[in-house]
């Protein structure tokens, strides 16, 4: 992508608000970082995502001057202003040392790993998660005839479990087999959640 980038002068806008949340070892490269990118890149954040905190609609922006200074004229007709104390509060937080975000990668793993092994007891084909705190699940296999937007209808309605499906997220050609949970949830509520999903998978 670098490469493309620097061949055709084109700048990069990249959105990196999960870059905190990995898991298994693996670590985010910010494309601002590879050589020939610090002038022709805009890196995105999200303290929202980083502290869990997505209500306070936090984000920063990351780029060389020239960018940056384009980049802030639009930002002036997208959002008038973000209150001062979380901007405060943010940038305490970015401020906190690494042990902080490598516990909080350690918590996020352990839910990811209690809502897997939980959705896979069940019969749920789960697409394993490496970042963000959403897993997948491809209902493709199980042959319930409905689609994802359908399926989470039902949970809903039915287990009072609440899903997204994918389909949300094309424009077009959409895949309609695949719907993802959150597993930033207290445990308790994980195996709530999993209790009232046993029968879901069958479709009953």
């Amino acid at each position: 992508l670098a490469r493309f980038c620097q061949e055709f002068d084109a700048v990069a806008i990249c959105d990196e608000v999960w870059e905190h949340v990995t898991f298994d070892g693996l670590s985010h490269i910010p494309l601002i970082t590879i050589p020939g990118m610090r002038d022709r890149t805009i890196k995105i954040g999200s303290a929202g995502k980083i502290f869990s905190l997505t209500g306070w609609k936090v984000g920063f922006v990351c780029a060389a001057p020239k960018l940056l200074r384009v980049a802030a004229k639009v930002h002036q007709f997208l959002a008038f202003t973000t209150a001062p104390n979380l901007q405060v509060a943010v940038a305490y937080g970015l401020g906190k040392c690494d042990d902080y975000f490598l516990q909080m990668r350690k918590d996020l793993a352990r839910s990811r790993d209690r809502l897997a092994q939980g959705l896979s007891s069940l019969g749920f084909p789960v697409i394993r998660s490496q970042g963000t705190y959403f897993l997948t699940v491809d209902l493709s296999p199980l042959g319930l005839n409905e689609t994802d937007e359908a399926f989470c209808k039902r949970i809903v309605t039915d287990y009072k479990v609440a899903a997204i499906p994918v389909s949300a997220f094309y424009e077009e050609e959409p895949v309609t087999s695949v719907v993802r949970f959150c597993f930033a949830k207290k445990d308790q509520t994980l195996d709530t959640a999993l209790e009232r999903l046993s029968d879901a998978v069958h479709g009953r």
